[in-house]
Formats: C-alpha cells, structure tokens, sequence
C-alpha cells in the first residue's frame, strides 16, 4: 500500500473507528427518504389548485384549543422533518428539493408565503409538481402573477 499516502491512513482509521455512527446516518436517510417517498406525492395531490392565490391559512381546523395545538405542533413538526430529510437528501439519494418545499408548505412560519411563492416558481420544481398532479388527474398548480408592485408574495 506504498501508493497511499500515510495522511490517508490516518483518516481510513478514524472511518473505521465509527461503523456504528455511518449505519445511523444511513439508516436515518433511508427512513427519511421513504416517509418522503410516501408523504409527499399525498401532501401534493391534496394541495387545492388556488392554494397559492389566497393569503390566509388553509385547513386551520375550528375546534377545542388544545386540539388546535396538537394539529399546530403536529404539522410543523413533519414539516421541519421534511424540510430537514429533504436537506439531507441533497447530498443523498432522494428528491431533496420537492421534499424541501413540501416540508415548508405544512410549516406555519413569517414570511412562509413569500418563501413558498418564489421556490414554486423555479422552473424544474414546478414541472415536477404539476407532473404529480397529473398522474392523479388534477389540475395543475395556479399561481399569482409576477409582479414587483405586490409586496405580499
């Protein structure tokens, strides 16, 4: 192995060293990228048409408070394992991009609208969206016009 250099060896040993946090991380992965696989064609095939037209919260269910708490922390509590999964998959194999966007549309947070309006916009993320919808018979995706007069998107 005179073709290594030592510097690599040293690097080799300390990889050896930790098998057991490699497996986590690609267990975690693959976890991550099958909740992804599974939740995001649904979360993208019940996204009403207009979702993008209207300003307010939609599905904020009317009800008891502590039941409108447990819907608030369980929705973003997905949706940042989303986004989270979907940063990951980035660097791994996955749809990290869609992921990302459809873990920030369940999120409640300020400037969410904006955020959301301007990732939906670019071009292959759109298409792969509206191509889901497709499959499932449903119109594709309204948007807002452009337009730079409009400071709220």
């Amino acid at each position: 192995m005179d073709w290594i250099p030592e510097k690599w060896f040293t690097v080799l040993e300390w990889l050896q060293g930790r098998e057991t946090l490699f497996a986590w991380i690609g267990s975690l992965s693959l976890g991550i990228l099958i909740i992804s696989a599974i939740t995001t064609p649904i979360i993208i095939r019940r996204l009403p048409r207009d979702y993008f037209l209207g300003k307010g919260a939609h599905d904020v269910p009317r009800g008891h408070p502590l039941l409108r708490l447990a819907f608030f922390i369980t929705r973003n509590l997905v949706g940042g394992i989303l986004v989270t999964g979907g940063i990951i998959m980035l660097v791994t194999p996955g749809q990290g991009l869609l992921t990302v966007v459809i873990g920030l549309l369940m999120m409640d947070f300020p400037g969410k609208r904006r955020l959301e309006i301007c990732l939906i916009r670019f071009g292959p993320l759109n298409k792969a969206i509206n191509w889901v919808r497709r499959r499932d018979n449903q119109p594709p995706l309204e948007l807002p016009e452009s337009s730079s007069k409009n400071p709220s998107y």
